[in-house]
C-alpha cells in the first residue's frame, strides 16, 4: 500500500459527487486502505496558511478591493460525538443545529466581479479559547500586516460590528460597512437627547437619501458615522452604519452592502461542491484537515471555472457527462 498524501485526498473530493467518506475512497482505489487513509488523515496537520499559498499568486489584488467576514455552520447533526461540534445558530437552517463553526475571509475585487477565499478560522472555542471576534480581529491583521493584503473596505454581519473590530479598521485606515442590530443605541442629535435604539430614529427625506451622521453608544466622544436605512425587502430594513463620512447616497451604501453577499455564494458552492460536511469521522484532527483540503479544492474549482467562464457546478458535475456517453454506448446495467 502506498502513502496518502494532500494531493491524494483533495483529488477524491473534487472527484467524488456524492459520497465523501473515507471508506467511500478506500473502496474506489487499490493503491490505500481505509486504515492507511485514516492514519495519514490524523497525522497530517493542514493549516489555512496553506490556502493562501495556493491562492496569492493568483488573486486579481485591486485598490478598491473588498475584505468580507461571515461564518457558516458545518453540519454535523447526526453526531454530537465528533470533536469541535457545539451547539449553535445556523443562518442557513435558521435554528440551532450541532455543527462545526468557520469563519471565513473573502477578498472581493469589484472592478473584475471575482471573489477568492484567502482565510479562515474554525471556531472551536474549547479548544483555543478565541471567539468568533477573535478570529476575524486576528484575519484583518493577518491581510493587513502579514499578507499585505491590497483592499480598501472592510464588510461584515451584524455579528462582528463591535466597537474593538470597528475601531480597529479604522486605525488601519480602511472603510466599513456594517449592519447593525435595530436595539443598538445610537445619538443623531449632538448630545442634545439621550441615546435611543436605532429602530426609533425619525429620518427625514434627505435623511433617507444621503444618510444622517451618528454616534454609537460607548464609542469615543467626538466619533461620528455614517447611518443609513436600506431597504432589503418588503420586510426587512437593514441598519447601515460607515466611517466614510463623505459617503451621501442610498443608492451606493446599498450596491456596497450588496457585496456581502459573495460570501453566502462562498458557502453555497463549498457544501455543495466538496463534502465539506460530509466526513463522519470522529476525531477533531481529521475533521479540521478535511476541512482545510475542501477549502482547497473550492479554491481550485474556482479558479478552473474563471478560466473556463463556466459555472463551479458545471465543472463538478460535468464529470458525470463522459460517464453517462460511455453506460449510453455501452450500459453495464441493459434494461430488458
Amino acid at each position: 500500500m502506498g502513502q496518502v498524501t494532500k494531493l491524494d485526498y483533495c483529488q477524491y473530493l473534487l472527484s467524488s459527487q456524492i459520497n465523501y467518506t473515507i471508506t467511500n475512497f478506500a473502496q474506489h482505489i487499490d493503491t490505500f486502505s481505509h486504515d492507511t487513509i485514516n492514519r495519514y488523515l490524523k497525522e497530517d496537520k493542514i493549516v489555512p496558511s496553506f490556502l493562501w499559498e495556493g491562492v496569492k499568486d493568483k488573486v486579481i489584488f485591486s485598490s478598491e478591493g473588498y475584505l468580507i467576514f461571515d461564518d457558516t455552520v458545518l453540519d454535523k447533526s447526526y453526531s454530537s460525538k465528533i470533536e469541535g461540534t457545539r451547539r449553535q445558530w445556523s443562518g442557513n437552517e435558521h435554528r440551532i443545529i450541532q455543527g462545526i463553526g468557520v469563519v471565513n475571509c473573502l477578498y472581493y475585487n469589484p472592478e473584475v466581479e471575482k471573489f477568492w477565499i484567502i482565510d479562515y478560522r474554525i471556531f472551536d472555542p474549547e479548544r483555543d479559547g478565541k471567539t468568533k471576534l477573535d478570529h476575524v480581529e486576528e484575519m484583518i491583521k493577518a491581510a493587513f500586516y502579514a499578507k499585505a493584503v491590497n483592499f480598501k473596505t472592510v464588510l461584515m454581519d451584524t455579528w462582528y460590528a463591535t466597537k474593538k473590530l470597528l475601531l480597529l479598521i479604522e486605525g488601519l485606515g480602511k472603510i466599513y460597512y456594517c449592519p447593525i442590530k435595530a436595539n443598538r443605541l445610537v445619538d443623531d442629535s449632538l448630545a442634545k437627547r439621550p441615546y435611543q435604539a436605532v429602530s426609533e430614529l425619525k429620518w427625514t427625506f434627505e435623511e433617507l437619501q444621503k444618510g444622517k451622521r451618528i454616534k454609537i453608544n460607548k464609542f469615543p466622544k467626538e466619533h461620528h458615522v455614517k447611518l443609513f436605512r436600506v431597504p432589503i425587502s418588503s420586510n426587512r430594513t437593514d441598519y447601515v452604519v460607515t466611517n466614510d463620512r463623505l459617503q451621501n447616497s442610498i443608492k451606493a451604501t446599498q450596491k456596497v452592502s450588496g457585496f456581502r453577499w459573495k460570501v453566502e455564494e462562498f458557502h453555497r458552492e463549498l457544501k455543495q461542491t466538496t463534502g465539506i460536511e460530509r466526513c463522519q469521522c470522529r476525531t477533531g484532527r481529521i475533521q479540521r484537515n478535511h476541512i482545510g483540503c475542501a477549502m482547497l479544492v473550492w479554491a481550485r474549482l474556482k479558479q478552473l471555472a474563471y478560466q473556463t467562464t463556466k459555472t463551479i457546478y458545471a465543472l463538478k458535475y460535468g464529470l458525470l457527462d463522459q460517464y453517462l456517453i460511455d453506460q449510453l454506448k455501452h450500459p453495464t446495467i441493459k434494461f430488458a
